[in-house]
């Protein structure tokens, strides 16, 4: 069985923000074919693309228009294909985006369904009829702000969508919606993909009762920046009919040799046991992720409860970890005391990734310790970051445009005007720049991710926590009687541990010391100690 998913690294590709070869300022499909030798140079298994499909790119192409073709703003089908084939003879494998939930209003489907009631495709999305008093049908909200409910006049009936008015929920309890969706993996199947991300994979189905959701009990001051936050979404979303969806998806798969997936699991709270429900078995998806470690907390708590509770209530499932993405700000300035080292959090957070039991996804940038980009109100082109700013800013500041060279206008991404700016902070970490300096960032993800894929415990390894407080995580990987002890400081003070046993180190360890029973691991140091080795503070 080719498994090959469950110890791959998979470089997230962003394709309006990656490489530009039109100079129209929006990167594109032949801009990520001439970059994939980067890609390939760090080490890493496989790409995902975000959205390139037809679509009015009203939400930045996660509004499709037509789930078969590829919108000319990234260029052709076979511009697709020529990437397919280049990444294959580079060794990479191609993951690409899957949206089952939503399409864009423009697609050919809602267009006729929204024209009747007794159209062919009347059913193929939620429409429900308001209240006598003409308000809409229960209290589901948008992610993105207002009512998740917009009326359609030639229905006369509201439509759902649980993000933009734009994006109208399909119908899933209808069997002809996730057949359709079926039909177009199996397509981009056909073409050579070798897995699918699906987006908000817990957001297809919805409480055909339409039943209001509750709120959440002491709703904190930060939830109330947006009311989506202070409900419990039990009837809008992560329905218990998703599974079986899931396993058709696992079945088509299983039709093609060493195909993978992974879902996104929009939650924050409980995400975890969503996670271990959607991957456990055999029939179900291979991989999950969620947004547990896509948040503030940088705690050896708070990672240690992420795995722990992943395999408790998933032991045959599996997770993806990841700590940046393109909806998230950028974890070396998420993560980061002020003043801190970002370059130093950059090597500890690849290094932590690395060592966690499952596959890992990496976003375009991090191999170069890229930060958050500081945009003006002006600046902003994200829906939810012009609706709700200043309280959020939106997604923008993570996904300015990939800086390769320096010196270049706009970091060598366009010779025309970037859809997003490049600012001199992402410029000074330019790929160029750190491509050969020795101890850079990118050497640094280079050098790791080669020596993780000779260390057994850290491809196979189970994982064992030990029992030491804040701000220390350890755990042992151990693959038999092959064991690697990983020990991490996540904080920016000294920090001395005394060990219970002969041991070395191993890897590219920083900021790290070892005596004859003693370890020391300066601010954001972190070592891996051959063996199974107990650990004590010594304070």
């Amino acid at each position: 069985m080719n498994e090959w998913w469950r110890s791959a690294v998979i470089y997230q590709i962003y394709p309006r923000s990656f490489q530009d070869t039109t100079g129209n300022g929006i990167g594109d499909l032949p801009g990520i074919t001439r970059r994939l030798d980067h890609v390939a140079s760090l080490g890493v298994d496989a790409i995902w693309l975000s959205p390139f499909f037809t679509s009015p790119q009203k939400d930045m192409g996660y509004d499709i228009s037509d789930h078969c073709g590829v919108d000319p703003l990234f260029g052709t089908l076979e511009d697709f294909d020529a990437l397919v084939t280049r990444a294959h003879d580079l060794g990479l494998k191609v993951t690409i985006d899957q949206v089952p939930s939503h399409t864009s209003d423009q697609h050919a489907w809602f267009e006729e369904s929204r024209q009747s009631k007794d159209n062919p495709k009347a059913d193929w999305y939620v429409w429900a009829d308001a209240h006598p008093d003409g308000t809409p049908p229960n209290n589901w909200l948008s992610v993105f702000g207002g009512p998740a409910w917009t009326w359609e006049p030639r229905r006369r009936q509201y439509y759902l969508h649980s993000f933009l008015s734009t994006q109208p929920q399909m119908n899933f309890h209808n069997p002809e919606v996730p057949q359709a969706i079926l039909d177009a993996m199996r397509f981009w199947l056909d073409r050579g993909v070798d897995g699918f991300r699906l987006d908000s994979i817990n957001y297809p189905f919805h409480d055909v009762e339409l039943r209001d959701n509750p709120p959440l009990p002491e709703a904190s001051e930060d939830d109330w920046a947006n009311p989506y936050n202070v409900q419990i979404h039990v009837y809008d979303k992560t329905r218990p009919e998703t599974v079986g969806f899931l396993q058709q998806v696992r079945a088509l798969l299983d039709e093609y040799e060493g195909r993978t997936s992974v879902g996104e699991v929009g939650e924050g709270r409980g995400a975890g046991k969503i996670m271990g429900e959607y991957t456990k078995g055999g029939n179900r998806l291979h991989m999950a992720y969620s947004f547990e470690m896509l948040g503030p907390v940088f705690t050896a708590e708070h990672f240690r409860r992420c795995v722990e509770g992943f395999f408790r209530d998933a032991p045959d499932g599996w997770p993806c970890w990841a700590f940046s993405n393109h909806d998230v700000i950028r974890h070396a300035t998420r993560f980061a005391d002020p003043g801190a080292d970002t370059d130093a959090l950059a090597r500890q957070c690849i290094a932590l990734l690395l060592s966690f039991e499952g596959a890992v996804c990496i976003y375009q940038g991090e191999e170069c310790g890229q930060t958050e980009t500081e945009l003006t109100y002006d600046e902003i082109v994200d829906p939810p970051g012009l609706k709700f700013w200043p309280d959020y800013k939106g997604r923008d500041g993570c996904r300015t445009p990939m800086v390769w060279d320096k010196d270049a206008a706009h970091g060598g991404f366009t010779t025309g005007t970037p859809w997003l700016p490049v600012k001199p902070a992402q410029a000074a970490r330019a790929v160029e720049l750190q491509d050969d300096a020795e101890d850079s960032v990118l050497d640094y993800y280079r050098g790791i991710l080669g020596w993780r894929k000779g260390a057994a415990p850290l491809l196979r390894g189970t994982t064992e926590f030990h029992d030491i407080d804040e701000p220390i995580l350890a755990f042992t990987r151990a693959d038999g009687d092959d064991a690697l002890t990983c020990v991490f400081n996540l904080s920016p003070e000294d920090v001395a541990l005394k060990l219970d046993c002969e041991t070395s180190l191993t890897g590219p360890a920083r900021n790290a010391g070892l005596g004859e029973d003693q370890l020391e691991l300066g601010p954001n140091g972190f070592a891996w100690l051959t063996g199974r080795v107990e650990c004590a503070r010594l304070d």
